[in-house]
């Protein structure tokens, strides 16, 4: 016993402590790709050849302690831009530096107040594009700096603006302004000598209301004369479209591009001056990329089987890319994807013949991991108490039978998605011996823009349901029997798995939560003040529906928790601030719950470091072994 309890330990350490890489970013030329990966230990900054058969050592370009959260390469390839986390804090750093390691520099974020968000290069040489949020209100300011020299200069302000695109010219911005749920595109004129705050909305024309017309990603055309965008506004699904612009800049209206009935358009590139577009639909959680003539429907999808994938970069001859893929049990990892011209191809069919599967690139880390141990889920559906359907993804373990003990494992955002993408803590449960059930409850994305508004404001209480409807499920199925079934979450996951505790006691045998908030007033007070300000039109105005919001806090109800809970929380924390969890254990221990508190040093709201991300997973998956019978 102590023999298989001590390979279990050392199979979640395996798990835990995998490598992966993320977030490339191609050279002009397409030879080199720069990305982020954690094989050191903490995410960090690497340059390698985008080949995938030539064996050539990648080069770490970054700082061995800085915490890189992304990059982009520039146009001339002269420079890598890219955010760093200091000390693990939500909040971010802009540096630079040379391909070749040399010339790094920081450019802005450096107070202990203010943070950058990633925008983009622009034109003008060694010119930088990104948004600045002083951390003294809701607001944040478009600025480009001068990497060389330093120079930043302060050209769009008027709300929460998180620049997407800079014209060819430099003398207009897309930028996405507006709180969660609510978020729309602005075009700004920076041609003067100094800031504005005059923005235009881009889908006024067909949008003429304020929060109507929601949309992303805005991005200019090649001469400047357009702008192609992500929106939802109007429909279900988020699809292509374009928006002209006259000669002033005044938006014209709004053109669908590309759309699926059946999936969300979640990111883009156009190709070949605006003729054809690279387009990753959602479909069911599993990432579809497609390559599409945007005149004559013609081109070619991808069949990557059940995997998710959260980046690329296209070649600037738009015949390839290098992705970002991870599956159930693949950690992320770089590929290239090579395609034909889709002008002479047939309308675009399940898959097709004019391109290769993905081919991995060579260098990338090694994930050896117990395979043995792990699990491909399945995705069932299931009515919530009020029949609404839901989906999950279901993992256990390889040849399990019958009821066995159970862990329901809830996403944060909650405007996310449960996705068959690798999962340490799913994963590591499963290494463990569980089941794991990953349910959407209302509030997710990838089901369409009602059913993600499902949970605004005072529906959250209507969205609870789905947690007990979920055990129900389990239950009935035969899959787990009451008493065998645990709860955790991951920030407003842990929030959920709170109030499944409070609401629901007799329900389940134990619950951890990590990085949930327990006291969402409180939470508004002692977030970032960015972060607050995005957060009203999900959970409540602190000012104004104080009320709803004790109500929706399970701090004020943790005397009815019955189950052992494990509070979790990275020291650092800025976004859930670690008060949360702390006064939810002070909260549970006055209740006379058994408790206990694991604070990561040095981690913030995600945990990124190898040691902490072991630590994390062993503690969830030792404390539902202790309390599920």
């Amino acid at each position: 016993m102590l023999a298989d309890r001590v390979a279990e330990i050392d199979r979640v350490a395996e798990i835990a402590g995998v490598a992966g890489a993320w977030c490339p970013s191609l050279s002009p030329d397409g030879e080199q790709v720069a990305y982020v990966t954690d094989r050191s230990g903490l995410p960090s900054l690497e340059v390698a050849s985008a080949a995938t058969d030539v064996d050539q050592p990648a080069r770490q370009v970054s700082l061995p302690d800085e915490e890189i959260v992304s990059v982009a390469w520039s146009p001339d390839g002269q420079w890598l831009a890219y955010l760093v986390s200091p000390n693990g804090l939500i909040r971010a750093e802009l540096h630079v530096v040379r391909p070749d390691g040399t010339g790094a520099g920081v450019l802005a974020g450096t107070d202990d107040m203010s943070t950058v968000f990633a925008g983009c290069w622009t034109t003008l040489p060694n010119t930088y594009a990104f948004s600045l949020a002083d951390g003294e209100g809701p607001g944040a300011d478009v600025c480009l700096v001068d990497v060389v020299t330093g120079e930043v200069r302060r050209v769009a302000t008027g709300g929460f603006l998180a620049v997407t695109s800079v014209s060819p010219d430099v003398r207009r911005i897309i930028a996405r302004r507006g709180s969660r749920g609510r978020r729309h595109l602005v075009i700004v004129d920076i041609s003067g000598t100094g800031p504005t705050g005059l923005a235009k909305r881009l889908l006024a024309a067909d949008f003429p209301e304020e929060g109507t017309d929601l949309a992303e990603d805005g991005r200019f055309s090649p001469d400047g004369t357009a702008v192609y965008l992500r929106t939802n506004a109007g429909r279900e699904r988020f699809v292509l479209a374009v928006v002209e612009l006259a000669a002033d800049g005044t938006p014209g209206r709004c053109r669908v591009l590309a759309e699926r009935a059946d999936a969300d358009l979640e990111s883009y590139a156009v190709l070949s001056g605006g003729q054809s577009a690279f387009l990753v639909w959602n479909v069911d959680g599993r990432s579809v990329p497609e390559v599409r003539n945007l005149f004559t429907g013609n081109g070619y999808r991808f069949d990557l089987g059940q995997r998710v994938m959260p980046g690329w970069s296209v070649r600037p001859d738009g015949r390839s890319a290098v992705v970002e893929l991870t599956g159930p049990t693949e950690p992320r990892s770089l590929y290239r994807l090579d395609w034909d011209d889709p002008g002479a191809a047939s309308p675009a069919p399940p898959s097709g013949t004019g391109h290769s599967g993905p081919q991995a690139l060579v260098g990338m880390p090694a994930a050896e991991l117990p395979q043995h141990c792990m699990a491909e889920p399945d995705q069932v559906w299931y009515p919530s108490l009020d029949g609404l359907p839901l989906a999950a993804w279901l993992y256990r373990p390889a040849g399990a039978r019958g009821p066995m003990p159970t862990v329901v494992v809830l996403h944060g955002g909650p405007e996310s998605q449960e996705r068959p993408a690798f999962s340490i803590l799913i994963q590591s449960l499963v290494a463990a011996g569980f089941a794991v059930i990953a349910p959407n409850v209302r509030g997710s994305t990838g089901y369409g823009r009602s059913f993600a508004a499902m949970d605004d404001l005072g529906a959250r209480e209507d969205s609870f349901q789905d947690v007990p409807a979920t055990v129900r499920f389990l239950v009935e199925s035969g899959l787990a029997v009451p008493g065998q079934i645990g709860a955790h979450g991951w920030s407003y996951g842990g929030y959920l798995a709170l109030i499944a505790l409070t609401r629901w006691p007799q329900l389940f045998a134990c619950g951890s939560s990590h990085a949930g908030m327990s006291d969402l007033a409180a939470f508004f007070a002692e977030t970032e003040s960015w972060m607050a300000a995005a957060s009203v039109t999900e959970y409540g105005d602190p000012h104004t529906d104080a009320v709803l919001l004790y109500e929706l806090s399970p701090l004020n109800r943790m005397h009815e928790v019955l189950a052992p809970t494990l509070l979790v929380h990275g020291e650092q924390d800025t976004n859930v601030p670690v008060i949360e969890s702390v006064r939810a254990h002070d909260a549970l221990s006055v209740a006379g719950v058994p408790t206990e508190l694991l604070l990561l040093p040095g981690e913030g709201h995600t945990i990124v470091g190898r040691d902490a991300r072991i630590s994390l997973s062993k503690a969830v998956t030792t404390w539902h072994e202790r309390w599920i019978a």
